[in-house]
């Protein structure tokens, strides 16, 4: 059976994005940035699941689960970080992290 791209290729991919989601989430003072660098990070960890599943053990249906559960987990956080992101707009006026320096109301 032949493989149209090697496993290197789909490594290399997920390497870069996860390095755009880590320059994303360090650079960025705005939360909605640093929260959509995040989730690059936690689907570039969903590629390397799938690759490694497809290339090394098709038979079994490890890489596949634990990608549904890194995506549920990623839903569940963006949720979070979302309603986060919208309390402190609402206390004060701004979504800049450098803004936001207590827990003060």
């Amino acid at each position: 059976m032949t493989r149209a791209i090697p496993l290197e290729a789909v490594l290399v991919v997920a390497a870069a994005l996860f390095c755009i989601g880590l320059f994303g989430a360090l650079s960025r003072r705005n939360l909605v940035g640093v929260l959509m660098g995040v989730e690059l990070m936690l689907n570039s960890a969903n590629i390397n699941l799938v690759a490694f599943w497809r290339y090394l053990e098709p038979r079994f249906i490890t890489g596949p689960t634990f990608a549904i559960f890194i995506i549920t987990v990623a839903a569940a956080e963006a949720a979070v970080g979302l309603a986060m992101i919208i309390a402190i707009y609402r206390s004060w006026n701004t979504v800049n992290a450098d803004s936001v320096d207590g827990l003060r109301g």
